[in-house]
């Protein structure tokens, strides 16, 4: 027997709509690359995405074409979101920290048929220009006044706004369309290509805004410090529309003291980025002796959130950390520790261990891990295993490839070693390609990495394994110190000592002054492997 209940779709564009509607008022607040803050709000944001709408169908984008952009987290890129998914084209966010040949493979391999940029990127759209080979029209995202000389076509995207009226009926779509487009960073072989849908993305919008989840609310002001470029800036352009949030975007100012204005200056209560942004934000505020007055809640991910950095948000600034987990194929919320009834209770000490933890999957979500064999492991807290994952707004598979490696039965193999306990809190022991394999026994370099940054002279650090000629691999520990701060390596190894197993301990310490990351922020270390790799081998031969 069916249900008797309406079917209508689940569309990006009805976010939209009911920000309009119900919280028209409400403020979205973005930095300029050019300069300057825009302010304005969610109905004058939604007349602009009517008008540009307008323009991507007399510019020739068509049914389910894609739209590029290369751009940070201003309100022209929001506007983007919802023009080009709500006309029923399919917005692709390039991230502009890959490679130059990286990007043009990605906008060749996505067929984009327009490309909108910031003014930052001209140098580069114009260096690969001659390799996109499907883009027919090139926007520079700013006003007349500001546009910038360039040998492209270029089109103002003010212009093309101006030009159009703002009477546009959003099209009743199919839900199961794509709306979005992401790539992988592609730390190994070329990036992937990640299809969202419409109905995938209202469904994340609802699962994330929840109290339980990243408690995104009509009441607070949210700063997305995570990039629009990067799995859609973690869904917040969505789910905050969906709240009626105070909306606060940064463009690529994300150095401390330009986030600290924001943070204070807009009375932000909620922010999300990953841990390299989060150290350079607490370093300024020590240095500068400033407190996070407004700021309530952290959401940290991207890479593990170290204990000592959740401990300095809440005790120097009262911030309470949601230490959250996902993937560019889960859209990408999967985990998220927020605080439940269970961790209220315990002590602060115990809160902050538990905290460290990736936490439970959001209502959508299903977590198992397996063993070498394939067979679901217990979920004890001690077991780990490879991390498998589904749900509804997981992806199925890649967008024009037929590799199906990392789907099992359908479950999707993150590539994560992981643990889960009783309470269904997970936790990352590991990526399988960094955990490290000494003497038939694993390490979590993660597990080093947080104990050892919390070490009051080291700002970053880094744990890998190289090959050691009596047991397979030992770990190494690379650490980058606080300006005009030192250590030694007995000092790092004595702080070390006794917060883990002894055989744990690492063969060596190097001091370095810069640590290498992929485009989203996170440790390479595939490069750090390659080029400390004969380091212990070095020292074997010489004793």
């Amino acid at each position: 027997m069916q249900a008797g209940m309406m079917n209508m779709p689940l569309i990006v564009s009805s976010i939209l709509r009911h920000a309009e509607t119900v919280y028209g008022k409400s403020e979205i607040v973005s930095r300029l690359p050019e300069g300057g803050i825009w302010r304005y709000t969610y109905a004058e944001a939604a007349s602009r995405a009517r008008r540009l709408a307008n323009a991507l169908i007399r510019l020739g984008v068509r049914h389910q074409a894609r739209v590029g952009t290369l751009a940070w987290n201003t309100h022209r890129h929001y506007e983007l979101y919802y023009a080009v998914s709500g006309s029923g084209a399919i917005v692709h966010t390039v991230n502009p920290r890959l490679f130059p040949e990286q990007i043009a493979y990605i906008v060749n391999h996505a067929e984009d048929k327009v490309l909108f940029f910031d003014i930052t990127f001209l140098p580069l759209v114009e260096k690969i220009r001659l390799e996109l080979t499907t883009v027919k029209h090139f926007v520079a995202m700013v006003s007349r006044e500001h546009m910038p000389q360039s040998t492209l076509p270029l089109l103002c995207y003010e212009d093309l706004i101006a030009a159009e009226s703002d009477s546009f009926d959003w099209p009743l779509l199919h839900e199961g369309l794509a709306a979005a487009l992401c790539y992988t960073s592609g730390t190994t072989g070329n990036p992937k290509g990640v299809l969202y849908g419409h109905r995938s993305t209202v469904l994340h919008a609802y699962a994330s805004m929840s109290t339980d989840a990243l408690g995104v609310s009509n009441r607070g002001a949210v700063l997305s410090v995570v990039p629009m470029f990067h799995v859609n800036a973690w869904g917040i352009p969505y789910s905050a529309t969906m709240a009626g949030a105070k909306l606060v975007l940064p463009a690529g100012a994300l150095d401390g003291a330009s986030v600290y204005e924001l943070l204070t200056e807009e009375k932000v209560s909620l922010t999300l980025g990953v841990p390299t942004v989060w150290l350079g934000l607490l370093h300024y505020c020590e240095k500068e002796n400033l407190r996070l007055d407004h700021l309530e809640r952290a959401v940290i991910g991207g890479s593990a959130a170290p204990e000592a950095m959740i401990r300095q948000f809440q005790e120097k600034h009262g911030v309470f950390v949601l230490h959250a987990w996902g993937m560019t194929e889960m859209s990408p919320l999967g985990t998220v520790n927020s605080m439940d009834a269970h961790m209220a209770g315990l002590p602060i000490e115990e809160r902050y261990k538990l905290q460290a933890k990736q936490g439970r999957p959001v209502y959508g979500v299903e977590l198992k891990i397996a063993g070498p064999d394939g067979k679901e492991l217990a979920h004890d807290g001690k077991a780990f295993g490879r991390l498998l994952v589904r749900g509804p707004w997981i992806a199925s598979g890649y967008y024009k490839d037929e590799d199906r490696s990392a789907w099992v039965d359908g479950w999707f193999d993150t590539g994560d070693v992981a643990t889960i306990d009783e309470t269904g809190t997970m936790a990352i022991v590991d990526r399988s390609k960094d955990v490290i394999k000494s003497g038939g026994e694993w390490i979590s370099s993660v597990e080093l990495e947080n104990i050892a940054v919390a070490h009051p002279s080291v700002a970053e650090c880094a744990v890998i394994g190289v090959p050691h000629p009596k047991w397979d691999e030992r770990p190494i520990l690379l650490v980058v110190t606080k300006e005009g701060k030192e250590a030694t390596r007995e000092e790092l190894l004595a702080f070390l000592e006794g917060k883990v197993a002894k055989w744990w301990l690492p063969d060596e310490v190097l001091f370095v002054k810069t640590l290498p990351h992929t485009a989203t922020g996170k440790l390479l270390k595939r490069q750090l492997r390659d080029d400390y790799h004969d380091v212990l081998m070095r020292q074997a031969s010489v004793a």
